[in-house]
């Protein structure tokens, strides 16, 4: 099965917001180590991108809120 969307949203930015908020809240996120985080982020979103079904899994989560792409109102 092919996943492109969800909710309306491409899989590809779902996985970016992941991997972003993931990330950022790590623990070893800090200004000496920047190219680790950066690395953390593009290895994230490459598993992501290569496994939908566990990225969607994440979506709805306190991980990633489904509305997350919603407009602020």
């Amino acid at each position: 099965m092919d996943i492109n969307e969800y909710y309306g949203i491409p899989l590809e930015s779902w996985a970016a917001a992941i991997a972003l908020r993931i990330s950022d809240e790590w623990e070893g996120n800090g200004f000496d180590n920047k190219e680790d985080v950066e690395l953390l982020r593009n290895c994230l979103e490459r598993a992501l991108l290569n496994s939908p079904q566990i990225c969607i899994e994440l979506i709805g989560t306190t991980i990633i809120e489904e509305t997350y792409f919603d407009p602020l109102n």
